[in-house]
């Protein structure tokens, strides 16, 4: 490697953790190709800071200060104790991207929730740098929860969908 392109690498890395802070992302993963037997694969991530602390410490505050809280409290609690990603059926993105829950514009999509999956088949897309990755059930079963809509931006290790 010569010192340019180690130069040019180390700028490159830079400016991923510039756009991780940037967009407040935890974690960014990029493969840039050289050549057919040279690449960088670059895996940027920070410590996500810990909301569950702040909420825990707000929800008992907040029902004494502001009557409209308490109706808000109790939907977050549940949310903390049933968190989709702790699911053992959760599948989880292995990227950052675009979901796609259909093959196309227009088309029915790849699953819905009751549908029965097989290992292997396609449950959706995830568009990453121009790029259509399908992303396969781990497992046979049932699809119980789709927990992203069409369009909506993932960051890695967001659950998508559970499967039991």
């Amino acid at each position: 490697m010569t010192d340019t392109r180690h130069e040019a690498d180390v700028a490159f890395i830079k400016a991923l953790a510039e756009l991780l802070r940037e967009n407040d992302l935890t974690e960014l993963q990029v493969k840039r190709e050289y050549g057919e037997e040279d690449s960088l694969n670059v895996r940027v991530s920070r410590a996500a800071p810990a909301p569950a602390a702040p909420v825990q410490v707000a929800v008992p505050a907040a029902p004494a200060a502001a009557p409209a809280a308490p109706a808000a409290a109790p939907a977050e609690a549940p949310a903390a104790a049933d968190d989709p990603a702790s699911h053992p059926g959760a599948v989880t993105s292995p990227m950052v991207g675009t979901v796609y829950m259909q093959p196309e514009p227009g088309a029915a999509p790849f699953v819905t929730v009751g549908a029965s999956v097989s290992e292997g088949d396609t449950l959706l897309i995830v568009e990453a740098m121009k790029t259509m990755n399908h992303i396969h059930a781990p497992k046979s079963g049932t699809v119980k929860r789709i927990l992203v809509a069409d369009g909506d931006a993932v960051e890695f290790g967001t659950p998508l969908v559970i499967i039991e």
